[in-house]
């Protein structure tokens, strides 16, 4: 028999054989269980955890796809956009408060190496579920979609969306205010990788593609209705109060160039089961940032 045949039939033998065995241990673990602890995290901080490129325990987001997006699927462009818009608010039964957000961010995002502890969004620090308040290196809410950006505050709705709040430093956060998002800047003490200017605020590379998929759901979700301001990204900074924030050409940049790891995806699974009930689509889609802008 011609060997090259024989060799072939013997790696395919292997591969099905490792694949039985994998499939047996993933079995074992339990449905949202980590296979391990996470790896250190990036930044300047001893005590920080990495996001994971392994999902392990992640929502399969194609799992999705012949329930909660198959309205979405097949669509590009406005199209696109209009259905999952339907999707994600309809679906939203749960709605906090601004006082509820303190403990929902305690699970959302909890250091998975620290059941004790979060992970700052810009910082990448764990620390403390109890070290939150109002001092320098306390960990507040940040909107990731500035709040003065549409006056839309802390009431329940856009105010309290856990898909774009997340446990930010107190300094860090003070730092970035309302500023628009773009490249560039002058680093940010206590924050390596995060960058500043007049008008702009760079997040660190590791949640470059957080950021962006965060501002965009939130323009997906809130287009006008249930009394709150029309969000759009545009392509400028220093937006003001208008109902925009920029810039969408970096924002298309960063989701391409830091996709969706175990953190974001375990987190966007938090809010969908415990939660809101809804999902950022991003996540679980993110080509579909480049088909809708």
């Amino acid at each position: 028999m011609d060997n090259t045949r024989v060799n072939r039939r013997a790696r395919t033998a292997l591969a099905i054989a490792a694949g039985t065995v994998l499939t047996a241990v993933v079995g074992q673990i339990p449905a949202g269980a980590t296979a391990a602890p996470a790896a250190p995290h990036r930044a300047a901080a001893a005590s920080v955890t990495q996001h994971s490129s392994i999902s392990v325990g992640a929502s399969d987001s194609t799992s999705y796809d012949d329930t909660y997006y198959k309205d979405a699927l097949g669509k590009t462009g406005p199209a696109l956009k209009d259905s999952l818009h339907r999707i994600i608010s309809s679906t939203q039964t749960g709605k906090l408060t601004y006082s509820q957000v303190w403990d929902a961010l305690k699970d959302t995002d909890q250091d998975p190496a620290n059941s004790a502890n979060v992970i700052l969004l810009y910082s990448g620090r764990s620390q403390s579920k109890d070290a939150h308040g109002g001092n320098p290196d306390d960990w507040n809410r940040e909107h990731v979609w500035a709040k003065s950006h549409g006056d839309f505050g802390t009431d329940t709705g856009p105010g309290t969306d856990l898909h774009h709040l997340r446990p930010a430093q107190v300094s860090v956060n003070s730092v970035r205010g309302d500023k628009d998002f773009d490249n560039g800047g002058t680093e940010v003490e206590g924050a390596p990788g995060n960058r500043s200017d007049a008008d702009s605020f760079e997040p660190r590379d590791a949640v470059k593609g957080d950021v962006a998929r965060m501002i965009l759901y939130m323009a997906v979700r809130y287009d006008g209705g249930d009394g709150f301001p029309d969000l759009e990204p545009n392509d400028q900074v220093d937006n003001g109060t208008q109902p925009h924030i920029g810039r969408l050409s970096v924002l298309k940049e960063w989701s391409k160039q830091d996709p969706p790891d175990s953190f974001e995806e375990h987190r966007n699974q938090v809010i969908f089961d415990k939660y809101q009930h809804n999902r950022n689509p991003f996540i679980d889609h993110p080509e579909w940032v480049e088909a809708i802008w």
